[in-house]
Parts: structure tokens; C-alpha cells; sequence
């Protein structure tokens, strides 16, 4: 990695003003990564969606579960971004084996149950590195770090239920006034086998998803970034 070809500063940051770097990095690179991004999201989520006749909770645990292999796309735009380097969908399509395919099956396990992800992928997807020397490698990033990471992943969580309340909520608002519908309608439609509603959660989830992820993943590589600089 040439240190003097980055396009941001590159010192040591206080935990959380690195990730306010990296949401401040994906919005100045927001056209680019979000093209990408969605280029390959919407087609995932439309899949998903066409899963919910196969049972109900099939669309929001592939959309769950699929997460960090959809995150590799957002970093490898914001990647090149942080060199000042604009992404274009057919130059991740280009190099599909390395953003998509490569270390797949960890991706979808261990890693997916890892609570600092988006603090410790970059290092699996952009140095290169395997066997011990990734492990060691990936012991040295995180150590002092890891309440950071978890710290990260907890607060757009929060973020992104908060957004899918947001979406649900709208039915409220814009409903007509004296149609019935209040909190008593949703508690029942909630506790009750309301099949559209379900799949209106499933639909705001998604949409929730699309908008946090890549600030999510972007505050995390911000973070390895000032950890970088540390080391």
C-alpha cells in the first residue's frame, strides 16, 4: 500500500473520528460506491425477495446472512476512492474473483458471526495475506480495537432498525385520517399472521440495508486506516 498516494490524510485517529472519516469518505464517493453497490444489491434482493412464496423468513435471513459478501463491493470502491480513484460496476464485474468469490465460504460463516467485521475485512480482502501470517496479521490490526469495531457494528445496527421503524411508521403517518388504522392496528398485524405486513418489514429491511451498509463498512475501514497509520 503506497501511503503517500492516499487521497485522505493518513494519521492516528481517536476511535470514532476515524469512522466519522469514513462516513465523510463514503459521501464524498457516495455516486460511485452506491452504483456499484446497488448494481449488485438490487439484483441479490429482488432473488431474496422471490424467496418469501418458499417460506416468510427466508428473504430478511438471506439478506442478513449475505451481508459482509456484499460488503466486499462497497470496499472495494471505497478502496479505491481512499486513492482518489473513481469505480465504475464493469471494473468490479472485472475483478468479480477477487471482490466476490475469493474466501466465500469463510465470508458466510465464521466471519459473518464476527462482531468487529468491517474493522478486520479489509485486511482478508485487500492485503493480500494467508495462513499464519493473515492470522498474526489480523491479531496485530485489532489488538486495542476491538471495543471499537464492536462499538461500531452496535451503533448502525441501531441505525438501521430505527430506519426499518422509520419506513413502517410511513403507513401511519400517510394513512387517512379516520381510516382506523393507530399502534392497536400495528400490534395486531404484528402478532397476527398479516402476510403483507411481514413482507413489508421484509421490504423496509432491505431498503434499510441498502442505505446504512456502506456507511457501516466505511467507518470500519476508516478505522483499519488509523490503525495502519498507528502501526
Amino acid at each position: 500500500m503506497r501511503v503517500d498516494a492516499f487521497a485522505i490524510r493518513l494519521r492516528p485517529r481517536a476511535n470514532f473520528e476515524a469512522a466519522d472519516l469514513g462516513v465523510r469518505l463514503c459521501q464524498s464517493a457516495a455516486r460511485d460506491v452506491f452504483t456499484c453497490y446497488l448494481a449488485v444489491y438490487v439484483p441479490f434482493t429482488a432473488m431474496a425477495l422471490a424467496c418469501y412464496e418458499i417460506a416468510d423468513w427466508l428473504p430478511a435471513l438471506l439478506l442478513w446472512w449475505f451481508k459482509p459478501w456484499l460488503d466486499r463491493t462497497i470496499l472495494f470502491a471505497l478502496s479505491r476512492a481512499a486513492f482518489g480513484q473513481r469505480t465504475r460496476p464493469i471494473e468490479v464485474w472485472q475483478e468479480q474473483r477477487q471482490v466476490w468469490w475469493s474466501q466465500l465460504l469463510r465470508t458466510l460463516t465464521f466471519r459473518r458471526l464476527s462482531l468487529w467485521r468491517s474493522f478486520t475485512q479489509p485486511v482478508y480482502q485487500l492485503e493480500g495475506l494467508r495462513g499464519a501470517e493473515l492470522r498474526a496479521r489480523v491479531r496485530q490490526i485489532r489488538a486495542g480495537r476491538t471495543r471499537a469495531g464492536t462499538g461500531i457494528l452496535s451503533a448502525f445496527s441501531c441505525a438501521e432498525t430505527a430506519l426499518v421503524v422509520a419506513l413502517i411508521s410511513l403507513v401511519f403517518w400517510f394513512a387517512p385520517q379516520g381510516s382506523g388504522i393507530g399502534l392497536r392496528t400495528l400490534l395486531q398485524w404484528g402478532t397476527g399472521s398479516s402476510g403483507w405486513f411481514d413482507f413489508a418489514v421484509t421490504v423496509a429491511y432491505a431498503m434499510a440495508i441498502g442505505f446504512v451498509e456502506p456507511f457501516f463498512v466505511a467507518a470500519g475501514f476508516a478505522l483499519y486506516l488509523s490503525r495502519r497509520a498507528e502501526l
